[in-house]
Order: structure tokens, then C-alpha cells, then sequence
């Protein structure tokens, strides 16, 4: 079930907000607040939201969260090592079966043919099914048994709350990667006001709108220029595609976190921030403060530090920062162009540690952002392209390789409609942290009244649109989905 779908705007989230403040939270002998029944409540909820589109695969979520519940509880009972052990073996099993048991067969079959070895026609697998999410909730029961295991946290008696933390919607299928303890205190007792309620509602719309009036514009039109054949396309019509995508999987991701953001402040969570206008970036390391902050983080505090980091020689710090990216690609997809996309982003971050870093603090500003754009730009289209050699075909295109001739099937201007120039505008503007300068400079202005009604109404508009747009078009793909 998407955030963006009809389903979940028109019936799912109505019936549950009105379902889950019925029920009551009584005071207990501590004078707080008890969450029992509305954990309960929403662990419910979550999981028909889940089994919605997944049905019965909603086991392998449940299975994940029983083994990191029961790994925390042995932790703390003193079993630390077993505990960790089931954590990380009993997850990464999970992921590696559904996620990457495909791949190393065919891995393996492409490597015994290219060997011609008589085991090659004997390796073969059914294909298996993903569970949308599981990179999400692997991810994060590892880091919860890590902090028990580490002493950071204490591990929930409950497995209704535990549950309520893992399966929970707004943030259970695509992120962000919510951590325990930044919302235990609030899984033991939180409150929602008017104000907190329709800071969530409005971040909600915003998310939508992002999602549904950019992104899928820019989905469609790079869907169209990447499905063409490439002698039928020009460079510029190729960079017009990347540029299309970058746009989409920005907008479409960033306006998923919106969303969840947005839904945990209506139940009384605070997620932290996903997304801080990666495109505005100055370095690729600047890139990675900005994008996916939630993954990235991840990675530094249970991967990278576990490793040394950088405490090490520089050689350790390039083998520690080599593997945190090429665990990246790989954790995105399992395929070589997520790897190769991986490792192409870390070779990079090891150039500006190299040197590159501090010229481009000295440069002009303008240089470290056309070169952070560029060297993103070019790593979509490993992340795009259906496989390595499409990609590297690609690039080819939008370097020029290849002969033109003096008109193609699909130059720029086939695609530029009206539409997708007004898109453009609000891609670029929406981008970069104009919008937030507009909302500080407008709420400055006197009057608040008439001006917080004003700002309702464009709010009330943005759904209407959404909503139309959704009505009048049934393409409303989810990049994340897949990881």
C-alpha cells in the first residue's frame, strides 16, 4: 500500500487516526501516561498495512523483529555473545535469502560458465520474491541489539512495544531508519497537540505533493528516454534523462520521508530528518551529510567506527571507507551496477580525503557544486540502467560517443512539454532552500490569522492537486520499494 495511493488516503489512514484516538491512555500509578493500547493498536495496523500488498510475507517481518527481541533480552541477561550472534546471524540470513540468494547463484552460474564448468547448468534457482522493506527493518533490529550489546540502551520487556518500533508504518516499507533510542522514550509515553498534529499533517502534504506532482512527472519522462534506443536519442536528450531521474529519485524518496515524518508527528513520534537539500552539495562528502542521512549515519556508527574509521593509517581509513560504500551499492540492489555505483561514490570520497577536499574548500562555491552534480549525475546512471553494460552505454551517449546524425527520433524538445518546463522550474527552485527562506520570510509578515489561513488554503490546494493527479493517472511508481 502506498502513502500516495487512494487506498491509504481515502480509507486506511481516516479509519486508523479515528480508531487509534478512541482508545484510551489511562494514568498509571506513576502519574504517565500508559501506551499499552494504542502500541498495540498501531503494531496491529502496521501489520495489515503490511500484509496489504505482501500477505503472508508479513511472517518475515515478524520473524526478524522475534529474533532481534529475543537477542536483546539474552544480551542483557548477561548471553552477550549469543545474543549478538542470533542478531546478526538470524537477520542478515533473512537478507541475504530474500535479498542476495539470486544474485551470488547467478553470480556463481556466470562464473562456472565463463569457465566452462560442467557445474554451470546445474545452478539454478527459483526466483524468490523481496519483501519491500527488509533492507529498512534488518537494518534496523541490528542496530538496536548493537546498542544493547554496547550498553547505550536497554532492551524493551515488551514485545508489543519492540514490535510497535519495527513494524510501525510510517516508516516500516522505506525509512527513514529509525533507531530505538531515539523514539524509546516516546514508545513509553507521548502526547499530541493540535499544533504538533497539523506540523505533521502539513509535512504529510508536502511530502505527497513532492511525491505525486514532481516526482512522477520526472519518472515517466525518464522512464521514456531511458527506454529508447540510444541511436534514437542525442547527448543532450541523455542528460536531459539523468537530469530527469535525479529529480525523481530525489523527490520521490525525500517526499517518502516527508510523508513518514509527517505521520509519526501525527501519532506522537519524532523521526529525524532524512534528506537536507543533497543537491546543493559542495563535495561528494558533503553529498552523503545530505542524502539519506538516516542510511548514512548507519553506516558510519555500525560499520564504518566498528572498523577503525580513522583512527588507523591512511591506508585503513581508504580500506574502511572502500567497504562502508561498496556495502552501500550493495545494500541498495543485488546487482553489479549497485556495487559499481557504491565504489564509485567511495573512490571519489577517498580523492577528497587524498587532497581534492581542501582545493575545493578553497575554490569558488560554484565549483564544488558542478562538480558534486556532476560525479552524482553519473553515478544514476549505474543506478538506473537495467544492467552494467546499459550504463556504461550510456555514459557513452551523453559523452558523445557514438554517430549521430542530423536529426534524432527524440531530440530534447519531443519531451520539453509545458509540463515538464514548469516541473523543471520547481525542481530547481524546490531543490535548494529557497522554499525555507519563503516560509521564514512569510512567517515574519504581520497579521498571523489571515496569513496561517492563507497558508491553510495552499496546503488544501497542493492535496486537491495530488489527489487529481492521482485520480487522472494510474503511474505512480516507488523507486525505494525494491531495496
Amino acid at each position: 500500500m502506498l502513502f500516495s495511493s487512494p487506498i491509504f488516503l481515502f480509507l486506511y489512514l481516516p479509519i486508523f487516526l479515528f480508531a487509534y484516538y478512541l482508545l484510551p491512555a489511562p494514568l498509571t500509578s506513576s502519574g504517565h501516561r500508559s501506551m499499552t493500547w494504542k502500541n498495540a493498536f498501531l503494531f496491529g495496523a502496521s501489520l495489515v498495512f503490511y500484509a496489504w500488498g505482501e500477505g503472508p510475507i508479513v511472517a518475515v517481518l515478524l520473524l526478524s523483529a522475534g529474533i532481534n527481541f529475543m537477542a536483546g533480552r539474552l544480551i542483557e541477561k548477561g548471553q552477550r555473545k549469543a545474543g549478538l550472534w542470533l542478531s546478526l546471524v538470524g537477520s542478515l540470513s533473512l537478507l541475504f535469502y530474500y535479498k542476495y540468494s539470486n544474485f551470488a547463484v547467478d553470480s556463481a552460474r556466470g562464473f562456472a560458465e565463463a569457465f566452462s564448468l560442467p557445474i554451470a547448468e546445474s545452478m539454478q534457482l527459483a526466483a524468490i520474491a523481496l519483501p519491500i522493506g527488509i533492507s529498512f527493518y534488518t537494518f534496523q533490529g541490528i542496530s538496536y541489539t548493537l546498542d544493547i550489546y554496547w550498553g547505550r540502551i536497554q532492551a524493551n520487556k515488551s514485545f508489543i512495544n519492540y514490535g510497535t518500533y519495527v513494524a510501525m508504518f510510517p516508516h516500516q516499507i522505506a525509512g527513514p531508519i529509525v533507531r530505538y533510542a531515539d523514539i524509546a522514550p516516546e514508545l513509553a509515553e507521548r502526547h499530541v497537540t493540535v499544533e504538533k498534529f497539523g506540523v505533521g499533517a502539513e509535512r504529510f502534504i508536502i511530502g505527497l505533493a513532492k511525491k505525486v506532482l514532481l516526482a512522477n512527472t520526472f519518472a515517466s519522462l525518464a522512464d521514456q528516454i531511458f527506454n529508447a534506443r540510444l541511436s534514437d536519442i542525442n547527448t543532450a536528450t541523455a542528460w536531459l534523462g539523468i537530469v530527469a531521474y535525479a529529480f525523481q529519485i530525489y523527490f520521490d524518496f525525500s517526499g517518502y520521508s516527508d510523508m513518514a515524518i509527517g505521520l509519526g508527528k501525527m501519532v506522537g513520534f519524532d523521526f529525524k530528518e532524512n534528506f537536507q537539500y543533497p543537491y546543493i552539495a559542495r563535495s561528494v562528502q558533503d553529498f552523503w551529510r545530505r542524502w539519506h542521512i538516516s542510511l548514512s549515519s548507519w553506516f558510519r556508527d555500525y560499520v564504518y567506527i566498528p572498523l577503525g574509521g580513522n583512527r588507523g593509517s591512511e591506508f585503513k581509513t581508504y580500506r574502511n571507507l572502500l567497504i562502508v560504500f561498496f556495502v552501500t551499492g550493495l545494500w541498495h540492489g543485488a546487482s553489479l551496477n549497485f556495487i559499481v555505483w557504491g565504489l564509485f561514490h567511495g573512490v571519489f570520497l577517498l580523492i577528497e580525503r587524498a587532497g581534492l577536499g581542501k582545493q575545493l574548500n578553497r575554490a569558488p562555491a560554484v565549483v564544488g557544486h558542478i562538480y558534486t552534480l556532476l560525479v552524482v549525475l553519473v553515478g544514476w546512471v549505474f543506478f538506473r540502467a537495467v544492467d552494467l553494460s546499459s550504463a556504461i552505454a550510456y555514459l557513452g551517449k551523453m559523452i558523445g560517443l557514438g554517430a549521430e546524425g542530423a536529426s534524432v527520433a527524440y531530440p530534447p524538445s519531443f519531451f520539453l512539454s509545458p509540463e515538464v518546463i514548469i516541473s523543471l522550474i520547481l525542481a530547481i527552485i524546490l531543490a535548494t532552500p529557497v522554499y525555507h527562506r519563503f516560509q521564514t520570510f512569510w512567517q515574519k509578515l504581520p497579521a498571523p490569522g489571515p496569513r496561517e489561513l492563507a497558508y491553510s488554503f495552499v496546503l488544501f490546494g497542493l492535496f486537491i492537486m495530488a489527489v487529481m493527479y492521482l485520480a487522472a493517472d494510474t503511474y505512480n511508481p516507488f523507486i525505494y520499494f525494491r531495496f
